[in-house]
């Protein structure tokens, strides 16, 4: 059924939200004030615009030709000034619905073409294949010819790695493919694919003149060039599937913004430190203590201390922190404590921080929800916020990074 409907407001995921006798209809890749032509779906929350009779003054066109088809993003269409303060929004309004309403600082923006990882997938159709992202708000597989927010290194290998990884489908009729560009080359993951026993052998030398540092699929990987990043003084082995901050430019905003959260201390735990991203720039002036779960990254962690230079004394740590957090008692050491949970965020070390005497902490969130309900227990423990920075590490998309201080 088709409808005609005016725009209240941006919704916390970028739809417009036009409000009815039915309750809130959300309508993908409109402007609040504008008036459309949309045609509901069957769940009736839903719409998808047809038509637009009014456009916003704040529409813009979009950098990419596959937005709006993509589900990639979201707000491509939305003027940059307006498009960062209703980011800046979602951290105030998350902040609030916790019952901390303090001041959200300006979104630090990223550059186009930064994001140096992105997941795709891979999917045969006959005798053909497609290899990119989700349709907006469906299971469909569009292929990807073009994404402005990706590193020229990844975006240019769009093509070529469709091509190299079909074959490696074997029968299976999808796959998902994780591409990762490190200093020495792409790192490509493909994962639900089983290929033949010496198939990546094979492609050794067309993956190298891809620019493909490391090839791995199933329980196989051809290794052209030990992936591998550099953190401050430090050079770290990156593995298979390892987590890294999306864009290099969000890193060092939110690596700065760690440093001056922490300040002067001396000595200071940085929790579910992956591979040391904030780690090995806190080592340059304090002793740090490094918690992590992954074996994996714990090791390259260990292997880059051993041979930095110019760095204080590393000590590492391999904890679950979700079902083991560090305890008050244990956080008596430390002058200040930097916690990066995953999305979920890190409730039962909150609790045991807002028990503990330590004088500065630094939380790190993609997520503004779990970081608020976190940051609320360290409040209620004693603690008061005194910075809140978001940093757009996610462009045109509803995700974004926050950096919090707090202090006793």
């Amino acid at each position: 059924m088709s409808v005609e409907l005016t725009i209240d407001r941006l919704g916390a995921q970028g739809d417009g939200v036009a409000e009815t006798p039915d309750g809130s209809l959300f309508v993908p890749f409109t402007l609040p004030g504008e008036r459309v032509r949309a045609e509901l779906d069957r769940d009736g929350k839903h719409a998808n615009c047809v038509a637009i009779f009014d456009p916003s003054p704040e529409r813009v066109a979009p950098v990419c030709r596959h937005f709006g088809a993509c589900g990639g993003c979201s707000l491509q269409h939305l003027k940059v000034p307006s498009y960062l303060a209703w980011k800046r929004d979602l951290v105030g309004q998350a902040l609030a619905a916790r019952g901390s309403d303090v001041p959200v600082e300006p979104v630090r923006p990223v550059p186009l073409a930064n994001r140096r990882r992105a997941t795709f997938s891979l999917e045969r159709r006959g005798k053909e294949a497609v290899f990119g992202y989700r349709r907006a708000r469906s299971h469909e597989l569009i292929g990807i010819e073009e994404c402005p927010i990706l590193s020229p290194a990844i975006a240019a290998s769009l093509p070529a790695l469709k091509e190299l990884l079909t074959p490696l489908l074997s029968g299976r009729r999808e796959a998902r493919v994780a591409v990762t560009e490190t200093e020495t080359g792409l790192d490509v993951v493909m994962e639900g694919a089983r290929p033949p026993e010496t198939a990546l052998a094979k492609l050794a030398a067309a993956a190298g003149a891809q620019g493909i540092a490391r090839l791995t699929a199933g329980d196989d990987s051809v290794t052209l060039a030990p992936p591998t990043l550099r953190f401050g003084r430090a050079q770290v082995r990156f593995p298979p599937g390892a987590f890294l901050q999306a864009a290099p430019a969000a890193e060092a905003e939110m690596v700065r913004l760690v440093r001056e959260g922490v300040g002067k201390a001396k000595r200071v735990a940085d929790l579910f430190c992956g591979l040391g991203t904030f780690s090995f720039a806190l080592a340059e002036r304090a002793t740090v203590d490094a918690y992590e779960t992954d074996a994996d990254a714990l090791t390259a962690l260990e292997d880059a201390a051993r041979h930095a230079t110019r760095l204080k004394p590393m000590r590492t740590h391999r904890r679950d922190l979700f079902r083991d957090p560090l305890g008050w008692q244990e956080l008596k050491p430390f002058d200040a404590v930097v916690f990066d949970p995953p999305r979920a965020g890190a409730a039962a070390q909150a609790e045991q921080l807002a028990r503990s005497k330590v004088d500065r902490l630094v939380a790190v969130s993609c997520n503004p929800g779990t970081l608020a309900r976190d940051v609320r227990i360290l409040v209620d423990g004693g603690y008061a916020i005194t910075r809140v920075t978001p940093v757009d590490q996610f462009l045109f998309s509803s995700h974004v990074e926050v950096v919090a201080h707090l202090t006793r």
